[in-house]
């Protein structure tokens, strides 16, 4: 039985019922088939609405000078937390997909980044998480990006959450 996590889509809302994995690597060799050198930015973002909590993973494939795509995954939970346990969560989200897809980008000399959501000026809330996620992401062996560098979360899962 497939689940809720088991669905991606692209920015149009194309449905891909394949594990990530699989759309990963039939990604990169499709793009290097037709020459372009590729990095992947994993980043996850989440909106509050009431008791639920809607977030967005995005696996973004940044073609050198030709622009980029995405891969989007949806999920809700209904709870209450804490911005820093949510911004924690973004960040677990983005990791499991960072580590689900690390050996295939290896395989194929494939650059990772992992954004997160999170603002590196301490005026604003959720940079309570920063120290925390920083510290998983790069512990992790992962190359870490926060805002305003952090488009994959802060711009694409954004767009789709």
């Amino acid at each position: 039985m497939e689940t809720q996590q088991e669905t991606w889509q692209n920015m149009t809302g194309k449905i891909f019922r394949k594990p990530i994995i699989q759309l990963v690597e039939e990604a990169i060799i499709l793009e290097q088939a037709n020459g372009h050198r590729l990095k992947v930015c994993v980043g996850s973002d989440s909106h509050v609405y009431g008791d639920t909590v809607s977030y967005a993973t995005a696996v973004v494939f940044v073609r050198e000078g030709k622009g980029a795509f995405t891969f989007i995954r949806k999920e809700r939970a209904v709870q209450r937390i804490s911005i820093k346990e949510r911004m924690l969560n973004e960040v677990n989200k983005s990791v499991e997909i960072a580590y689900a897809i690390c050996a295939v980008l290896e395989n194929y000399n494939v650059e990772m980044e992992v954004h997160a959501d999170i603002n590196t000026d301490p005026e604003f809330k959720s940079n309570t998480a920063l120290r925390d996620a920083m510290g998983y992401i790069l512990g992790m062996g992962y190359v870490f990006k926060a805002k305003p560098y952090a488009f994959a979360s802060s711009n694409c899962a954004d767009m789709m959450v």
